[in-house]
């Protein structure tokens, strides 16, 4: 796949790409990132090639500020509100991250605002810095509201009276509280986010693709009622089931010493070595 942007660096290895957000000097989210980050999304997902995407920024201030005031400014107001039958570019854009056949990652080491925050909530997993990320949903003091995804995706992430407080509030959520309430994954000093998202994806990219990719749609069906949700995990897990890599790998683990005392106790590092 061809990764040429304007206000985005692209660098693929192996299953990995790591996406750098570059949009001096603040990171706002303008005409040019705006294109930039749905032609991303379309093409990342189109990709077959990637298990894991990173989202990250070249300013460590600023992962991105938020939507451009202006050009929402200029959105057009004549005609009466109504409702669309399909989703908007933006909300396409955002549900690309959420739902395409690879792990998406958000890494924020700066500040997170509006329509910024609401693509990382798009995000799979969010990581953070201590003293350094902060969250803001800036829309309401200037008299709008988050029309991105945040009003929909906060409640579902951190509960509604919090999402509540974030929104209307207008509040800096720092990153400790962030993760305290379940918007950050965790968070780490200035020195080992990197190394630690970087490993993370690494070790997720090593594992047979199709059960990554199965895994992150069975855990999407989770908004499903919850019979329908298991219904479709058993499909799932016999599709997985069916896959050369995974009886290849199962395979592998007995060799290793699965099953076994020693083997189960450092489970987690013997997988590792499968690949």
């Amino acid at each position: 796949m061809t990764y040429e942007f304007d206000t985005l660096q692209v660098d693929v290895s192996g299953r990995v790409a790591q996406v750098t957000i570059d949009n001096p000097p603040i990171n706002l989210m303008d005409q040019a990132l705006y294109v930039d980050l749905l032609k991303l999304s379309a093409t990342l997902e189109a990709d077959p090639d990637l298990s894991v995407v990173v989202l990250k920024s070249a300013n460590p201030e600023f992962f991105i500020a938020h939507f451009d005031v202006g050009l929402i400014l200029d959105f057009p107001t004549n005609a009466a509100p109504a409702r669309d039958d399909t989703l908007n570019p933006f909300h396409q854009m955002c549900e690309r991250f959420r739902t395409m056949d690879k792990l998406t990652i958000a890494q924020l080491e700066g500040r997170a605002g509006g329509g910024g925050s609401e693509l990382a909530l798009s995000c799979d997993l969010r990581y953070g810095v201590k003293g350094k990320t902060m969250i803001n949903q800036m829309e309401v003091p200037i008299g709008i509201i988050p029309g991105g995804t945040g009003t929909q995706r906060l409640p579902r992430l951190v509960g509604r009276a919090r999402a509540l407080e974030i929104i209307v509030g207008g509040v800096d959520l720092d990153a400790e509280t962030a993760e305290r309430w379940g918007y950050l994954n965790r968070v780490f000093d200035s020195d080992d986010i990197a190394p630690f998202v970087d490993a993370l994806a690494a070790r997720v990219a090593s594992f047979p693709v199709d059960a990554v990719r199965l895994a992150k749609e069975s855990v999407n069906n989770a908004e499903l009622p919850l019979s329908e949700g298991l219904r479709e995990e058993a499909y799932l897990f016999q599709r997985a089931l069916r896959s050369d890599e995974a009886r290849s790998a199962m395979k592998k683990f007995l060799e290793l010493g699965g099953q076994t005392r020693e083997g189960e106790l450092r489970v987690a590092d013997l997988v590792a070595k499968i690949p």
